[in-house]
């Protein structure tokens, strides 16, 4: 899930995170990392028109760039010894070799651009620590906050880093993303069986002060980051058909859990499967629909985009309430470079082509999952091959409606699945569209 920039008024410079070759003539192309300035917001929010360095003109789509208020105005940084510029991560490593601890450089962010990344050699390796900037100051910790790039390293390397131990690191990327009040107490909490994989690793079924809970629970720092990124953008929102996080615990050795409500029917997809067309009704199916549609108008509202809205990551509480959940798919959680991690059946065609995500390819993915619904959880584009699915769509394919699928609700469907994204109506809309179908 990711969040969509707020609004940004006429002036204001951002930094490309990817390349964009645009999709229509009125799109403005550019590459990661190039500087645009915002000419004016767009009706859509999700895209601004911009000009780039050259003068040239067009529409960008925000989730693409960042405000350029990480980039500092530091001048002195080319004197200074220690910054190296846009220099990649396998070269910081390469100029920190062989790895003597306490030697350092700052490199510009590749994931990030416009950040910066401080590299420190310890114990034998090199630790890499995304300079995150907040309210102005700059931060590794989210304890202790500087004016400038300089001024961090000299206070840092005065205290010897004071960082350069893996649990630390763990702990530090815990601080800079979660608040102290979302901690849980680990001792309340008593784990019992698996219940699922999750992107992290093992959900399990738990107890915290006698109400069942389902944890999620990573032990290798590797994914700690993305882990971590998933309940940060939980603890944001707070919706009936979201599932709701309860809390975190941070473990000192190392283990990280994210508590969440128990969700006693387990997902949508299953439980359409499982039940079928004797148990489930057309009120049950349109009821899952418009749960869902409320939980992506709310996440619409507040300008966040899901990326990965599948019947998989719908749960179905005991009372038969459908809630959005998987938080996962996080810019920090998975790389818009790497398409092979992408639902390819799900996905807007903009978003596979030129990793476009906005809450109009979450649009798309809805449309794909109201047909899920309505097909009892059937996988979608049966019978043709997942190669040929992007090829076919793009020259007009669509799925045919499910067995028994009323024409309103797939006319809802093929509204999702317009080539233009433009043209794809809000959840808003939607909720109305399926409320209408309702009475």
């Amino acid at each position: 899930m990711t969040e969509v920039q707020a609004s940004w008024p006429q002036g204001t410079e951002c930094v490309a995170r990817y390349n964009f070759r645009g999709t229509t003539q009125y799109d403005l192309p550019f590459n990661k990392g190039d500087i645009l300035t915002i000419i004016f917001a767009t009706k859509d929010p999700n895209w601004y028109k911009a000009k780039n360095s050259a003068g040239q003109e067009g529409t960008i789509p925000v989730n693409y760039v960042q405000k350029r208020e990480g980039v500092k105005s530091e001048g002195k940084l080319s004197l200074m010894p220690w910054f190296h510029g846009k220099i990649s991560r396998e070269q910081a490593e390469q100029l920190l070799t062989p790895p003597e601890t306490g030697l350092f450089l700052v490199r510009e962010s590749t994931n990030y651009p416009g950040d910066y990344t401080l590299c420190v050699s310890c114990e034998g390796k090199v630790e890499h620590y995304h300079i995150v900037y907040k309210d102005g100051k700059l931060t590794i910790d989210a304890e202790e906050y500087f004016d400038n790039l300089m001024q961090l390293v000299e206070v840092r390397r005065r205290n010897k880093w004071g960082f350069c131990v893996d649990a630390l690191h763990i702990h530090n990327i815990l601080s800079c993303d979660i608040t102290g009040g979302w901690a849980l107490n680990r001792e309340e909490l008593k784990l019992q069986h698996s219940i699922g994989k999750g992107e992290f690793g093992d959900v399990m079924l738990g107890d915290y002060r006698g109400s069942k809970v389902a944890v999620k629970c990573i032990k290798h720092d590797a994914t700690a980051q993305a882990f971590v990124a998933e309940a940060s953008v939980m603890t944001q929102l707070r919706h009936n058909n979201l599932v709701q996080l309860l809390g975190v615990i941070l473990e000192e050795k190392g283990s990280l859990f994210i508590v969440t409500e128990y969700m006693a029917k387990g997902s949508l997809v299953d439980y359409l499967r499982s039940r079928g067309r004797t148990v489930l009704n057309a009120h049950s199916l349109l009821k899952f629909s418009l749960d869902v549609c409320a939980a992506m108008e709310y996440l619409e509202a507040n300008n966040f985009v899901h990326r990965d809205l599948a019947a998989r990551n719908v749960l179905v509480s005991d009372d038969n309430i459908a809630k959005v959940s998987d938080f996962g798919m996080t810019k920090e959680a998975c790389s818009t470079q790497d398409t092979a991690k992408l639902p390819i059946k799900w996905t807007s065609p903009e978003a596979l082509r030129d990793k476009l995500f906005s809450t109009k390819s979450d649009v798309w993915s809805f449309g794909v999952l109201l047909w899920e619904i309505y097909s009892f959880g059937r996988l979608p584009y049966p019978k043709i091959p997942l190669k040929d699915v992007v090829p076919r769509v793009e020259k007009g394919y669509r799925m045919e409606a499910p067995d028994g699928c009323p024409d309103v609700v797939y006319d809802v469907m093929k509204l999702c699945w317009s080539l233009n994204a433009f043209v794809r109506p809000t959840f808003h809309m939607l909720k109305e569209r399926l409320q209408n179908i309702e009475h």
